[in-house]
């Protein structure tokens, strides 16, 4: 697949703009008649859950005779499921270890946007009074973590550089919830997890970082829509892609702000909500092929530890190229 879906051009991104002055009469002309974007997310969809509580994108899709609707999801896996299945049209970033997967299921998918690389934003965590010191330390340890999360990926490079392999370790997989609390009751000796629950892990009980992923795992996470959805609704994209860009770039102008919007309803301080955004770029850009080489490096390493059911080509994608 060599299809790029190009659209937004500089006049239809200033007649969408425009037309949000007219979306509340557009509204009300066309009642219940707006179509829903069914927008699939996870707690860590920092931009998504800004958009939601702003309320911003109402008014932005109105115009086009959409309104956005909002299922949230534990974690990337299960929501690349369903948006393959159709149960969604649109995915907040998901960490770019998940679409491999996806593309070894044969899914349809198209990616319509980028975050600038976060190492730090994932990490592998032990108690403070864990005895443990190096990742050479984890060999035969159990260590919890989502499978086919940015987190299990880092755990792969991280154990390649010691020397070691998944084998040589005892894996738990489990959702970020059941991880911290197995991780609190001592059920597992490591837990590799992103923020915000790393940084909530580290204020809330003093978890100790082994290591993140710096020179490891740049962690890029994705934004995508099913391929079907996208060839039909390009206009759509474009303003998810624009609203998007402009709120990665709110969030990191105005961290306390930010902060404080969020820390409600993710149901944390604002202290570690502001914590973990520090360590993400939240920079949205343009997916192109030159930016999917880690991609093939991801899919190889999970191929080479038999979680891949066949090899995976990571530019065999289509990609969404919004005109600004």
């Amino acid at each position: 697949m060599n299809r790029n879906f190009t659209t937004w051009s500089r006049r239809s991104a200033i007649g969408a703009l425009a037309a949000t002055t007219l979306a509340p009469w557009a509204a009300r002309a066309q009642g219940n008649t707006l179509k829903s974007v069914r927008i699939g997310y996870q707690k860590s969809s920092t931009l998504t859950a800004v958009l939601r509580l702003q309320g911003t994108l109402d008014a932005q899709l109105a115009p086009l005779g959409f309104k956005p609707s909002w299922h949230e999801f534990t974690s990337g896996l299960p929501l690349l499921e369903a948006l393959n299945l159709g149960n969604v049209d649109f995915s907040a970033d998901v960490a770019d270890t998940v679409p491999v997967f996806a593309q070894a299921a044969g899914a349809r998918l198209t990616f319509v946007a980028q975050e600038a690389p976060s190492p730090t934003a994932q990490a592998i965590l032990v108690k403070a009074d864990s005895p443990l010191r190096r990742v050479a330390e984890l060999k035969g340890r159990k260590i919890g973590f989502a499978k086919a999360a940015g987190a299990h990926y880092l755990l792969i490079a991280a154990l390649e550089k010691a020397g070691l392999s998944l084998n040589d370790i005892e894996p738990a997989y489990l959702t970020p919830a059941d991880g911290r609390a197995a991780f609190e009751r001592g059920a597992i000796d490591a837990w590799v997890v992103w923020d915000p629950f790393l940084s909530a892990a580290q204020r809330q009980s003093g978890a100790r970082v082994l290591a993140d992923g710096q020179g490891l795992a740049s962690y890029q996470r994705y934004y995508l829509a099913g391929t079907p959805f996208a060839q039909a609704n390009p206009r759509v994209l474009g303003v998810l892609y624009a609203a998007l860009e402009k709120t990665g770039r709110w969030v990191k102008l105005q961290p306390r702000e930010a902060a404080a919007l969020l820390a409600p309803f993710w149901g944390l301080d604002a202290a570690i909500v502001e914590q973990a955004n520090a360590r993400r770029s939240y920079a949205v850009r343009a997916v192109t092929r030159e930016r999917l080489a880690e991609q093939q490096r991801i899919a190889d390493a999970f191929l080479a530890a038999k979680l891949l059911p066949r090899r995976v080509d990571a530019q065999q994608v289509e990609l969404f190229q919004p005109e600004v």
